[in-house]
């Protein structure tokens, strides 16, 4: 940076729009490094810090858990880092490393996880203070702005394909082509999955096949289940909208043992009975994002593979009207700020 004093967007109330403050960088404490941040991304779930919406916020508050950038300072005790390096941050921002989940490598799902943006200053500025466990390194293919979607979104995803019961040539369905459904689609095309995008309206189609699909749905003419079950039946549906009766649509298109896996936040009911779940032993679950190691594998394999996130970068002065077109769903399909560090 080359400034004295780092810019930050902030929210100074639930639900208020961003304003810029100046202040001083902050210094990282034992066990934590601070980043100069290059890009950002926007998540829709940055939305539960700035509304308000999670106990225990403070304000103002600096969302933002899409994190990339350089390490420019090492806290007391960080080892196995160096200034200089590029790394990513996402969802997973630290854990009490204590717990039972922490101590199975679980710690995405520990009790004290600590997120960007509501534990601890997020990353929409020019820097941010994260302990070093929440460290991933970005590979050389990849730039900053695409290494920030794949922190959170990516990490999301991928995680969920790779720990499914789904293997190589299997059929996989992504519900939804928006923000975390493209990179599903691009994702399950290039670990050898039959892939099938499913989503509302023909037009959507050809944006399917280019994202690397093999098959499409349109839900609004054909029905779901039935069209996958043409297909032989999915071994897994990746849910990733925000719609429990679109969800549970494609629940008996799953074939024997398949599985409908939900990332999708969504508060609605899910109408499912226990005689569609028993037929054919099928299975219903959701899936956290993953660790700092999860992020670190979905980068290299974003990298080798070639899956990029379709990004539409703004400066980060932009924060307001950028969050706003992302909330109104008119992004496509991941809003990044980028600082110019």
């Amino acid at each position: 940076m080359t400034t004295s004093t780092s810019r930050t967007m902030q929210v100074t109330e639930p639900g208020g729009d961003f304003v810029e403050a100046r202040t001083e960088p902050r210094e990282p404490g034992p066990g934590q490094v601070r980043i100069t941040v290059e890009a950002c991304g926007i998540c829709h779930s940055d939305n539960m810090f700035t509304a308000g919406l999670l106990p225990g916020l403070a304000f103002p508050l600096t969302p933002g858990h899409e994190i990339a950038g350089r390490i420019d300072t090492l806290g007391e005790g960080v080892e196995g880092w160096q200034t200089g390096n590029r790394v990513a941050v996402g969802w997973y921002g630290g854990s009490c490393g204590h717990c039972e989940a922490c101590r199975e490598g679980d710690g995405v799902a520990c009790p004290e996880l600590q997120v960007p943006g509501g534990a601890y200053p997020g990353g929409y500025a020019d820097s941010v203070v994260v302990p070093a466990v929440a460290l991933a390194r970005i590979p050389d293919e990849l730039s900053a702005s695409q290494a920030a979607p794949l922190a959170c979104a990516g990490v999301t995803v991928f995680n969920a394909l790779r720990r499914s019961a789904a293997r190589p040539g299997d059929t996989v369905a992504i519900l939804g082509v928006g923000g975390l459904g493209h990179l599903g689609v691009q994702f399950a095309a290039a670990m050898g999955f039959n892939t099938v995008a499913i989503a509302r309206g023909a037009e959507k189609s050809k944006l399917a096949a280019d994202l690397g699909a093999k098959h499409y749905i349109d839900s609004t003419a054909e029905n779901v289940a039935e069209a996958l079950q043409k297909l032989g039946g999915a071994k897994v549906v990746l849910a990733t909208v925000t719609n429990g009766e679109a969800m549970a649509a494609t629940f008996d298109g799953l074939g024997r043992r398949g599985e409908l896996i939900i990332i999708g936040a969504v508060g609605d009911p899910l109408p499912l009975t226990a005689m569609q779940i028993l037929s054919g032993a099928r299975k219903v679950y959701g899936h956290l994002s993953g660790t700092a190691v999860d992020t670190e594998h979905t980068l290299r394999f974003a990298a080798q593979s070639g899956v990029r996130p379709w990004i539409e970068e703004v400066d980060l002065e932009q924060a307001d009207p950028a969050f706003k077109k992302m909330l109104a769903g008119e992004a496509r399909f991941r809003m990044v700020l980028t600082t110019g560090n």
